[in-house]
């Protein structure tokens, strides 16, 4: 709640600065209508692990190429990730500094497109964020892209994408496991809709969470009815990051590759994020493209 409180201070205090600016220019230019200009600013939670930014670099190269001559923006949501980054000299933008400076570069038409995975709430504070530059009248038109998962067109291409990125050494008989970030938020339920749906295809591909349903331990349980003695541990987000080298692959007791090494189940980790797949970057792609057909 603080979080979110202090958002909308930001964006209140962006919101009077800016009122005062968009008075001066209308004034100056005696109402003309602005050229159109049009931009992406793609928003991520953001990672500080340098081993993570082959994940964004991925992205920004696909969307360069898909939307040639539409400048490309980009912003952190994570405080602490943005805070780290700068110590290292790296200067990434909270979504609301983003869209302020996108307002002071003339943009009039933005395709903001969340890079999350589902609808939760890094997502629900961001959409809070673009509707209230809405409100303020700031662009002619600004959009929220849906994240990677949003509606059955999006769960069957990820189906797809699940399918397509399994390691070639992976026979059969071998599970592969995938670990989302997980949330309290009810669209955490996505995760196990999909996994309901890759087993519709392959039954020992497994979807768990970090923070939400289903867990490891659970996941486990089903391994051991099959047999199972080999597991593939994919993340199921879009960077390798911290969850995925320590929570997924590390050597604490807790990790997934300890309780089922612990079990019996020979593992191996796989660090690669989503984002580093070009069929799960399509999804995110389809859903700018889906934003700029309104401008």
């Amino acid at each position: 709640m603080g979080k979110r409180v202090a958002v909308y201070g930001v964006i209140l205090g962006l919101y009077v600065v800016l009122s005062s600016v968009f008075t001066l220019a209308e004034a100056a230019g005696h109402g003309k209508a602005a050229e159109k200009k049009t931009g992406i600013l793609l928003v991520a939670f953001g990672s500080s692990k340098p081993e993570a930014q082959v994940a964004f670099d991925n992205i920004d190269r696909m969307v360069n190429e898909k939307f040639k001559g539409i400048p490309v923006r980009w912003a952190y949501t994570s405080h602490i990730i943005r805070k780290k980054l700068a110590k290292q000299g790296i200067l990434l933008d909270s979504p609301e500094v983003a869209v302020a400076k996108m307002i002071d570069e003339n943009f009039t038409h933005v395709a903001v497109q969340s890079l999350h995975t589902i609808i939760g709430y890094e997502y629900d504070d961001l959409r809070h964020t673009v509707d209230a530059f809405k409100i303020m009248g700031a662009f002619d038109n600004i959009i929220l892209g849906e994240p990677l998962l949003a509606a059955q067109e999006d769960m069957a291409r990820a189906v797809d994408a699940v399918l397509a990125t399994i390691p070639p050494d992976r026979k059969k008989r071998d599970a592969v496991l995938l670990m989302g970030h997980g949330s309290h938020h009810p669209a955490n339920a996505f995760y196990a809709a999909l996994m309901f749906q890759v087993q519709l295809k392959d039954p020992n591909i497994y979807i768990g969470t970090v923070e939400g349903f289903p867990e490891i331990d659970l996941i486990k349980s089903w391994l051991q009815d099959k047999n199972i003695k080999k597991a593939y541990l994919m993340p199921f987000m879009s960077v390798a990051g911290d969850h995925a080298r320590k929570d997924m692959a590390g050597p604490e007791e807790d990790s997934w590759l300890s309780v089922l090494t612990k079990a019996g189940i020979e593992c191996v980790p796989v660090l690669k994020g989503t984002a580093e797949y070009d069929e799960y970057v399509n999804i995110w792609v389809s859903h700018i493209e889906k934003s700029l057909a309104h401008f």
